[in-house]
C-alpha cells in the first residue's frame, strides 16, 4: 500500500474526528440531550435540567479537555467501581509500554529499515509501505542485531510492567473484598440440581439435606421459581411505573386533542387519569399477597444462606455428593448481577450447550471468512487486475484508488463487526451463565478470539492466497510464513487504526444512536418529560479492540513500526474519553464511565487476567515472527538469541499465573475469617442474617414496596448507586452552569430511581411541573 492512500484514509478519519468531537461539544450543552450525555447523573439524582440562553451553547469548546489530569484511583473506585478502574489501567499500561516501544523502533528501527538496501528513494508520500518494513533489509545485514535488540527492550519493558499492574490490581481485588460493606453473596451459595422425590417439594428436599449435613451453620434458604407470567406483568408494570414518575398529580390529565407532528391530524392525548393517593387505587390486591409461591413452579435450584462467610465458601468448594451432577453449588452473584432466566435451565443441559455454543461460535468464524476475503481483495487491487482486467479503469483514478484501497477496506470491516458482539452475547447467555457478569466475560473472551482471528490471521491468510504466497505447508514453515505475511499487511492495520481506533471513539463519545433516538422520541412523544434511560458500559467490546491493537501493536513494532505513532495516538484519545472524571462530577470530561455508563454489576476485575493472557500471547506471537524474520535474513545470532527471549517469557507468564491468577479465581480464606470474627465482634452479624432472604426476591417490586414505605437502608446499601453530590465539590456550580447547561440539585432532595415515586411526593416533581404547580 502507498503511503499517499495512508495519508488518505489518515485524512478522512481526522477530519471525521474533529467534526464529531465538535458537535459534541455543543450538543453537550444543550438542556435536550441531557438524557443521552448525563444519564448516569441524571439516574443518581446528581443534576437537573436548566435551560439558560446563552450564546456560548453553539460554540464549539475544548473545555470538557481541562481537568484530564486531575481524577485520582480512589475518586475513580467510588464512583464506578473496580472494572472502571482496571479498565482505565489497561489503557495507562498500553500507553505507558507503547510510548517506549514508539521511542526505540521510531528512532532506531525504522531507519534501519528505510536505508536497508541502496536505492533511490522517492518522495515520502510516494513511497511504499513496505519500503519502512523489515523487508527492505538484505539477507544476511549486518543490522539485523538492532530488531532483535528492540526486541528484548520491549519485552522486558512489557513484563515489568504487567508484572507491578497485576500486583497492584490483585491488592486492589482483595481490597475490593475486604473494604467494602458487607456483600449478601458472601453468606450465599447457588445450589442447582436439587434432586427431585415424588413425595416432598425442592424446598422441603433442601431444607432436609442441609439440616442433616451443615445443621451448625444452615441459615434458611430462598427457592428459584419458574419465570411466568406474574414476574413478567410486574415487570412491565415496573416500567410503566417508572415511565410516569415525573407526572404530576396536581395537575387534571384529562384527555384533549393536539395536532400529531407527522400529519397535523387531531390525536387524543393525556387520556389518563393519576390518583391522588393509595386509598383511591383498586383494593383488594395487595403486593403482598401475589407471591410467586402461590402461582408459580419451584425450579430445582435455590440460594441457600449460611451464617458466616468461611461456611458458604466450604460449601461451595466442595462436592455435595457422589455424583457430580447433582447438588452443584457455587458462590452466588450479587443480587442485581443475576442472571435470572438462565437459573431455569437443568443443570443436565449445560455442557451440551457448551458444545452448541462453541461449534456455532467456529461456524460463525468461517461464515465471516467470506467479506475478509473480499475486503482483502479490496487492499489488493492492483493483484486483482491480473485477474480481473476491467478492474483496471478503476486504478487509473489516483484518488479513487486511494479511498477504495486506504479508506474503504477498514469501513467495510467495521460494519460487518457490528453483528459480532450481539451474537456472542447471545452464545454467552445460551451457555447457562447464572449471572451477568459472567455472561459479560464470556462474550469478551468470544469477541476477543473471533476479534484477533478474523482480523489479524484471516487477514494475512486472505492477503497470502491472492499474493499467491504458499499458505503454511507444516508447522515449522509457520513463524517463516508469518514473517513474510505481516509486512505486506502494515498498510491495512494502520488504516485499520484509523477508522476503528480513531473514529470509533469518537463515536463512542458523540453517542450517535442514542442521540437519534432521544430527537426521535421526542419528535413522536408529547411527554416532554421522559425518565432516564442509562447504558452499561460495554466492557465486552471495548476490551477485544484495546487487546487487538496492542498485538498489532506488538507484532508490528519490530516489523513494520511505522504504526506505532498512530496506535499511542488511540490510546491516548482512548484515555481522555472513558477516563473517569472523579474529581469534579459536574465537568462533562471523559463522561463516558461516570455520566452516561451506569455500574449495576462488576465482576470485580476480572477482566484483568484476559488482558494480561492476550498481552503474553502478543509477546510471543511477536517474538515467534521475528524469529521467522531473522532466519529468512539467513541471520544465525538473532535467531539464536531469540529463542531464549521465547522460553523467559512463558516462565514470567507461568510465575504470574501461579502468584496472581488464583486470587481472580477463589476467595482466601483468611480473608473472609476475619472479616466473620470483626462481624461478630461489632453485632452486625444477626442484622445481616435477617436481610439475607428478602435480597434474593425474584420480584423486586417487594424490595420497592419497602423502600418506598420509608424504610431504613439495609446493611447491603453499597448495592445502590453512591450519590454524586456527596463527590462534587460546592465551588465548582457556577462553572458547571456556565459549561453545559445543567445545575446541580441544590435543595438536597435525592431522586430515588430504583423504585417508583409515589405520585404526592413533590421532590419527585420536574422543574416545569413545579412550576405550573406553583402558579396553580
Amino acid at each position: 500500500m502507498e503511503i499517499a492512500a495512508l495519508l488518505t484514509s489518515a485524512g478522512i478519519n481526522i477530519s471525521i474526528c474533529i467534526v464529531l468531537l465538535s458537535l459534541y461539544s455543543v450538543l453537550r450543552k444543550q438542556p435536550a440531550n441531557y438524557c443521552v450525555y448525563f444519564g448516569r447523573r441524571l439516574v443518581c439524582g446528581g443534576a437537573r435540567r436548566y435551560d439558560p440562553f446563552w450564546y456560548e451553547r453553539f460554540v464549539p469548546s475544548p473545555s470538557w479537555l481541562v481537568k484530564t489530569w486531575e481524577t485520582s484511583e480512589d475518586e475513580l473506585l467510588t464512583a464506578a467501581g473496580l472494572d472502571a478502574v482496571v479498565f482505565l489501567r489497561m489503557v495507562i499500561f498500553s500507553i505507558r509500554i507503547f510510548f517506549i516501544t514508539a521511542v526505540v523502533c521510531i528512532a532506531f528501527v525504522l531507519p534501519v529499515n528505510y536505508y536497508g538496501q541502496p536505492r533511490m528513494h522517492k518522495e515520502i508520500h510516494l513511497e511504499s509501505s513496505e519500503v519502512f518494513t523489515i523487508e527492505n533489509l538484505k539477507e544476511g545485514s549486518k543490522w539485523l542485531w538492532v530488531h532483535c535488540l528492540a526486541l528484548y527492550i520491549i519485552t522486558s519493558a512489557a513484563c515489568l510492567l504487567l508484572y507491578f499492574e497485576y500486583r497492584t490490581i490483585a491488592k486492589m481485588r482483595l481490597g475490593h473484598i475486604t473494604s467494602s460493606a458487607p456483600k449478601p453473596s458472601q453468606f450465599t451459595v447457588l445450589i442447582r440440581a436439587i434432586p427431585w422425590h415424588p413425595e416432598q417439594s425442592y424446598s422441603d428436599t433442601l431444607s432436609k439435606y442441609f439440616t442433616n449435613y451443615y445443621s451448625s451453620s444452615y441459615l434458611s434458604h430462598q427457592m428459584v421459581y419458574h419465570n411466568g407470567i406474574i414476574q413478567r406483568l410486574l415487570h412491565d408494570a415496573e416500567r410503566v411505573c417508572l415511565s410516569l414518575k415525573h407526572v404530576s398529580p396536581e395537575i387534571s390529565c384529562k384527555p384533549s386533542l393536539t395536532p400529531c407532528n407527522f400529519c397535523g391530524g387531531p390525536t387524543a392525548t393525556n387520556s389518563f387519569h393519576i390518583l391522588s393517593n393509595e386509598g383511591d387505587s383498586v383494593k383488594g390486591m395487595e403486593l403482598g399477597e401475589l407471591t410467586v409461591t402461590t402461582t408459580e413452579q419451584e425450579r430445582p435450584a435455590a440460594f441457600v444462606f449460611f451464617k458466616t462467610r468461611y461456611d458458604a465458601l466450604v460449601v461451595s468448594e466442595v462436592l455435595q455428593s457422589s455424583n457430580p451432577m447433582l447438588w452443584v453449588s457455587d458462590l452466588a452473584p450479587e443480587p442485581h448481577d443475576v442472571y435470572w432466566r438462565n437459573l431455569n435451565i437443568p443443570y443436565r443441559q449445560l455442557w451440551i450447550r457448551r458444545i452448541v455454543t462453541l461449534v456455532g461460535a467456529v461456524a460463525f468464524m468461517f461464515v465471516f471468512l467470506i467479506p475478509v476475503t473480499f475486503i482483502q481483495g479490496l487492499t489488493q487491487l492492483e493483484q486483482l487486475s491480473h485477474a480481473f482486467p476491467f478492474l483496471r479503469g478503476i486504478l487509473k483514478k489516483k484518488f479513487i484508488n486511494q479511498v477504495i484501497t486506504g479508506y474503504l477496506p477498514s469501513v467495510i470491516l467495521i460494519l460487518f463487526f457490528y453483528a459480532v458482539p450481539p451474537l456472542m452475547m447471545y452464545f454467552s447467555a445460551l451457555e447457562g451463565c447464572i449471572s451477568r457478569s459472567i455472561r459479560k466475560n464470556s462474550a469478551c473472551i468470544k469477541i476477543l478470539y473471533f476479534t484477533i482471528w478474523n482480523v489479524f490471521f484471516v487477514n494475512i491468510l486472505s492477503g497470502s492466497v491472492i499474493r499467491q504466497l504458499n499458505v503454511f505447508s507444516s508447522v515449522r514453515d509457520i513463524p517463516a510464513q508469518l514473517a513474510r505475511a505481516v509486512p505486506t499487511q502494515a498498510g491495512f492495520f494502520t488504516t485499520y487504526c484509523f477508522t476503528s481506533g480513531w473514529a470509533s471513539l469518537a463515536c463512542e463519545i458523540m453517542q450517535p444512536m442514542a442521540l437519534i433516538w432521544n430527537l426521535a422520541a421526542k419528535s413522536i412523544s408529547t411527554n416532554k418529560d421522559e425518565s432516564y434511560e442509562t447504558l452499561r458500559f460495554p466492557y465486552h467490546t471495548e476490551i477485544p479492540r484495546l487487546l487487538l491493537f496492542g498485538l498489532l501493536g506488538f507484532t508490528n513494532s519490530v516489523i513494520a513500526p511505522l504504526i506505532l505513532p498512530f496506535l499511542l495516538i488511540y490510546f491516548f484519545l482512548a484515555y481522555l474519553i472513558y477516563k473517569n472524571q472523579a474529581h469534579d462530577l459536574l465537568d462533562t470530561l471523559n463522561l463516558q464511565i461516570l455520566n452516561v455508563y451506569i455500574t449495576k454489576y462488576e465482576s470485580g476485575g476480572k477482566y484483568w487476567p484476559i488482558f494480561h493472557n492476550t498481552t503474553i500471547f502478543s509477546l510471543i506471537l511477536t517474538q515467534i515472527i521475528a524469529l521467522g524474520f531473522f532466519g529468512l535474513k539467513l541471520s544465525t545470532v538473532a535467531s539464536g538469541f531469540t529463542i531464549p527471549l521465547i522460553l523467559l517469557t512463558l516462565l514470567f507468564s507461568e510465575y504470574c499465573r501461579n502468584r496472581f491468577a488464583p486470587i481472580f479465581h477463589k476467595h482466601p480464606a483468611q480473608v473472609l475469617i476475619d472479616m466473620d470474627r470483626a462481624d461478630e465482634m461489632t453485632g452486625k452479624m444477626e442484622e445481616l442474617h435477617k436481610k439475607l432472604h428478602s435480597v434474593y426476591s425474584q420480584i423486586p417490586l417487594h424490595l420497592q414496596k419497602s423502600s418506598s414505605n420509608g424504610e431504613s437502608s439495609t446493611p447491603f446499601s453499597n448495592q445502590e448507586l453512591p450519590d454524586p453530590e456527596k463527590l462534587k465539590p460546592e465551588e465548582g456550580d457556577a462553572i458547571a452552569k456556565e459549561l453545559w447547561g445543567f445545575q446541580g440539585n441544590e435543595s438536597g432532595q435525592e431522586h430515588d430511581t430504583k423504585s417508583c415515586p409515589s405520585a404526592s411526593s413533590p421532590e419527585h416533581l420536574t422543574p416545569k411541573m413545579i412550576e405550573l404547580h406553583k402558579l396553580n
